[in-house]
């Protein structure tokens, strides 16, 4: 993996040209030593793969340009990634990280809001304007990135800033953690977000009990591995109201977001002895559920008998989730402000894996049982080794059969799944973007194969659930939001009477 460090050298003289052909990119005209993209790096910049990241951040306050522009030129702007082109070397090809400079004229944008029509609100003017900004691509000219200021009050914020990163240029927990470094507690200016760590429980298991847990991460292993060559080749999801076209990574993305209250999710965790995470993917069980259970009743409507059944369902439905997980430890907040102070070192990259999570879809008369049933798939899969086969094979195989060849293989088996989940630990505290006070964070990605992608992200004593949904899939992802709320809802009355009981 190719490090900031590697990528921190001087400008060199290079001869740049466009592709021929209208093709995408630029190309180099002799080769250098500039460093090359990971095998993951340039997954990303296939038409099939072609993944973006995009987050928006709500403030306190009205935000000024000029400051941000000055800002960014002491942080962001001293990371390689950021300060860097995508060339392809002519002669080989190859990727390579080519230092430039940066213009951010051309990477801040501040719209003009002064005419925004009074009849449509300032919430749908950003939804809309983020859904523009998803139907368009990156001029490979300039480093991919940019970063749009929305000076419009929204109903949970006075302005709201919203990034647009290429994947190349890292994973999510990867753009998380440096979008942190640039960030201090309003509660002490000079002092970094602290960011809640799970400690790992100590195995107090005999010899012979802790050869059964080897044998059994083997087992399940073996057994996820299996799954994952069975969809491969033949085993795909079924199609529901939630499945897509076959084109639908190409296609722009709603992304909306809905709050809730952390202190009510830790509330049914301890209820029900689960994690945070189980919580969240039993909110998305039991959300989906509902919202299935609408499209199915509406789409039979017509149908003699249809409108009074309670359960429109169809029996045993059962999706899967692919759900990414970063498989290495955090390079660490305190580690990238040194980086973008410094110069020194700090690990980077795409380092991430995914499990195939199994959701039942049903109607249960106890809310609770959707928690526990995410908790029982959650604790199955905590005791595999999925995550990281999968992390290899997309290493290894752009190596073996080719970028190209590469990106079907390691797209095929989250494109045959229904949708894509994702949690992400944030701040405990209030913190400050350059000094402006941020009111919720929502990162999602668009370019993905599937119609439906989930985040959850905490930050101080809330949970952000966002959905970045194709709108030709999912024509009312509001909806889809009220029904995962509501679930949210009925399960926290569950677990508040049964802590009674």
């Amino acid at each position: 993996m190719e490090t900031p460090e590697a990528l921190n050298h001087s400008l060199k003289p290079i001869r740049i040209v466009p592709k021929e052909d209208n093709e995408e990119g630029l190309t180099l005209m002799a080769d250098h030593d500039e460093p090359l993209l990971s095998p993951m790096a340039r997954l990303f910049h296939e038409p099939d793969c072609n993944l973006y990241v995009i987050a928006m951040i709500g403030f306190k306050t009205r935000i000024d340009p000029d400051v941000i522009k000055v800002k960014l030129m002491h942080t962001l702007l001293q990371h390689p990634r950021f300060s860097s082109l995508q060339v392809m070397s002519k002669e080989n090809g190859e990727m390579r990280w080519v230092p430039t400079e940066v213009d951010l004229e051309k990477h801040v944008i501040v719209p003009d809001t002064t005419c925004l029509n009074m009849e449509t609100s300032c919430d749908k003017y950003v939804e809309d304007y983020v859904f523009s900004l998803t139907k368009t691509r990156f001029d490979f000219s300039k480093p991919l990135w940019d970063l749009h200021l929305l000076n419009v009050k929204t109903a949970d914020a006075d302005s709201v800033a919203v990034f647009r990163i290429h994947h190349s240029l890292g994973d999510g927990s990867s753009l998380m953690s440096l979008l942190l470094a640039c960030t201090r507690k309003t509660s002490d200016p000079k002092a970094l977000p602290s960011i809640p760590v799970t400690k790992k429980p100590k195995s107090s298991a005999s010899r012979s009990g802790k050869w059964w847990k080897v044998f059994v991460l083997v087992w399940n292993t073996i057994i996820d591995v299996l799954m994952v060559i069975a969809t491969i080749f033949f085993l795909k999801d079924r199609d529901t109201p939630l499945r897509g076209p076959p084109n639908v990574g190409s296609t722009g993305r709603r992304v909306i977001h809905r709050t809730i209250s952390l202190d009510d999710v830790a509330m049914i965790k301890n209820a029900t002895n689960a994690t945070v995470n189980d919580v969240m993917l039993g909110i998305t069980q039991a959300g989906l559920s509902r919202y299935l259970n609408r499209r199915y009743g509406e789409a039979n409507k017509n149908k003699k008998g249809s409108t009074k059944k309670k359960n429109n369902l169809p029996k045993n439905l059962s999706i899967r989730a692919t759900h990414f997980i970063d498989i290495r430890p955090s390079a660490g907040i305190h580690k990238l402000v040194e980086m973008m102070e410094k110069g020194s070192n700090a690990k980077w990259g795409n380092r991430i894996g995914y499990v195939l999570l199994p959701l039942t879809i049903a109607l249960r008369d106890n809310p609770l049982d959707y928690v526990q049933k995410a908790k029982a798939t959650m604790d199955r899969k905590k005791a595999s080794l999925e995550a990281l086969y999968i992390h290899s094979m997309a290493e290894t195989i752009p190596n073996l059969f080719g970028t190209k060849t590469g990106s079907v293989l390691c797209l095929i088996v989250p494109s045959r799944t229904t949708i894509w989940y994702s949690n992400v630990v944030g701040p405990e505290e209030e913190i400050a973007f350059f000094g402006y006070p941020i009111t919720y964070i929502a990162p999602s990605c668009f370019g993905q194969p599937n119609a439906v992608m989930l985040h959850v992200v905490s930050y101080m004593n809330k949970m952000n659930m966002i959905l970045s949904v194709d709108d030709t899939t999912i024509p009312d992802p509001h909806q889809l939001l009220n029904d995962l709320e509501e679930s949210f809802n009925q399960i926290k009355n569950a677990a508040a009477i049964s802590r009674m009981l």
